[in-house]
């Protein structure tokens, strides 16, 4: 029986899929290679944002000048050529090689956890000065007439309603954060496009790689879709229908 479906799939099958499950130690490493660079740089990213995020809404004085410069940089150049500029550029300054940076920068987990971490911060920080900007101006001053002071309104009713606003444009920032860590392929880090090329390359394949690799990111990015779902509709549960007096 075995053989009758591995015959199958490497003679008439359009897709070598005995191949793929034969290798999926390789995807497997990939797997999680990707996931630990998608969820320490998305949370990493997310945690800077916050505090850049709210300086850009208030457009404190100078930082909000030096944070608008940074975001306007990462957001503006493509992810690839900043994790190449610091994987190959960065050698090449003695002060960087002899900086505390160095044991980081040298390897390219160091290269690609610093890129996406900054790139996804810059992202991010736009959603949140947006997000905070969005909160209708009667909520606040209703917190202004209940004596709130500053920080204590942007604790209890600027940010957790902001937070509400910008959660279906943070889902789709998060969605792109993974898509964008094919970019660690490029510089030796075997993730899931990574083990894709390698078993094309083992093979000689066209595509049974590629095909296994996108099968993989759909599937992550619907379980990335349903947690959002799951968190809009957890807060925004107070928000029901409504419904007219009898």
């Amino acid at each position: 029986m075995i053989q009758t479906i591995t015959d199958f799939s490497s003679n008439t099958s359009p897709i070598d899929f005995m191949l793929v499950l034969a290798n999926w130690q390789l995807f497997a490493r990939g797997l999680v290679n990707t996931l630990v660079l998608f969820l320490l740089t998305t949370a990493l990213g997310a945690l800077a944002a916050l505090p850049l995020g709210v300086a850009r809404a208030y457009k404190i004085p100078v930082l909000n000048t030096l944070i608008l410069s940074y975001t306007y940089i990462f957001r503006g150049t493509p992810l690839l050529v900043q994790t190449y500029l610091l994987y190959y550029g960065a050698s090449e300054f003695e002060f960087v090689r002899e900086s505390f940076l160095w044991p980081v920068l040298k390897g390219a987990w160091g290269c690609a956890f610093i890129a996406f971490s900054a790139n996804t911060a810059a992202y991010v920080t736009e959603i949140v000065c947006a997000g905070i900007r969005s909160v209708p101006e009667g909520e606040v001053e209703a917190a202004k007439a209940c004596g709130m002071l500053a920080l204590t309104r942007l604790r209890r009713i600027i940010l957790p309603r902001a937070i509400r606003i910008m959660l279906p444009t943070y889902s789709n920032e998060v969605i792109f954060a993974l898509h964008a860590t094919v970019v660690a392929s490029t510089i030796t880090i075997v993730d899931i496009l990574g083990a894709g090329r390698t078993l094309n390359g083992m093979f000689y394949l066209a595509y049974e790689g590629f095909i296994t690799a996108a099968a993989i990111y759909v599937f992550l990015t619907f379980g990335i879709v349903r947690l959002f779902v799951f968190l809009e509709a957890r807060l925004n549960r107070h928000i029901g229908p409504i419904t007219a007096a009898a």
